[in-house]
């Protein structure tokens, strides 16, 4: 077994170990009042009926299980996981390329003029202490009222949320070599450019991924929001919404491991390019 999963597993086990217990406890609780109440429930005790609520605080695993085919393996429904996932994803890559850009763009800015980064980091880290769930909306009714719905607005929320990540991590990696490096380089008389290009850019590289990484992250809540705060079509936004509203507790876990196995992947194939990229990294670790 690769080493690098034995932790992973470990944290795995230890959550189900939590997790269990107390889908047991509250699902009991819930069955107690019902059977309190006369409800008619394919059970007779409220430990029997923690595993066969109709609707349960928590799903079972055997429930997961059993919605699982309905939920999965049937890729081309609007009503699946995989289905949905896909247009979240796309609206995450879309998102996170729009929030390079603009990040990566800032965190030049931020490393060549100190009077600019003094004068807007200070609104940068503001912008980011505004709560996406009270943007979107908001957002969603500026573009709505000029005619744009659909994957845009999804697009630029996920970006508003990434771009921050990106241009504190980048600028933090422009800033980081030795000053008697950026010395050297102006002994052999190297241009501002040439700086960038042969120094300033090569260590900033390990910087650059890490913030990808979060920043995939920041991108994918801020498309699920998005999704759930304006007019879609699809989207696991949109379906964490409404079974939400419908109070489909086993329909919104299925959602919500989606989500989380989405993100996995996502932040897995910045991983992936990193190696590729980066391969001393690879043979030093």
């Amino acid at each position: 077994m690769n080493r690098s999963l034995i932790p992973m597993l470990t944290v795995a086990v230890i959550a189900l170990a939590i997790a269990f217990p107390l889908m047991v406890f509250l699902n009991a609780q819930a069955a107690s009042r019902l059977l309190e109440r006369g409800a008619e429930l394919p059970c007779k005790s409220p430990l029997e009926c923690a595993f066969n609520l109709r609707s349960p605080v928590i799903p079972a695993p055997n429930q997961l299980l059993e919605d699982f085919p309905r939920a999965y393996l049937n890729p081309s429904s609007p009503t699946s996981v995989p289905y949905n996932a896909f247009y979240t994803g796309l609206a995450t890559l879309l998102g996170l390329a729009l929030a390079s850009i603009i990040g990566l763009g800032l965190a030049v800015i931020l490393t060549v003029s100190r009077p600019f980064e003094r004068a807007v980091l200070p609104w940068l880290v503001a912008s980011q202490t505004v709560p996406i769930i009270a943007i979107a909306p908001m957002l969603a009714v500026v573009l709505g009222s000029n005619g744009v719905q659909g994957l845009l607005p999804k697009v630029l929320i996920s970006a508003y949320i990434a771009f921050f990540p990106i241009a504190i991590g980048v600028a933090k990696g422009l800033k980081s070599p030795d000053p008697l490096q950026i010395d050297l380089m102006r002994t052999y008389n190297a241009s501002s450019v040439q700086t960038f290009a042969n120094l300033r850019f090569p260590t900033s590289v390990p910087f650059l991924f890490t913030a990808f990484k979060v920043a995939m992250t920041a991108a994918l809540i801020g498309a699920i929001v998005a999704e759930s705060s304006t007019i879609t079509d699809a989207g696991l936004g949109r379906m964490l919404s409404e079974n939400s509203r419908a109070s489909d507790a086993r329909n919104l876990w299925q959602v919500m491991l989606g989500s989380a196995a989405l993100g996995i992947v996502l932040v897995s194939l910045v991983g992936v390019v990193e190696r590729l990229v980066t391969p001393w990294q690879r043979n030093r670790s």
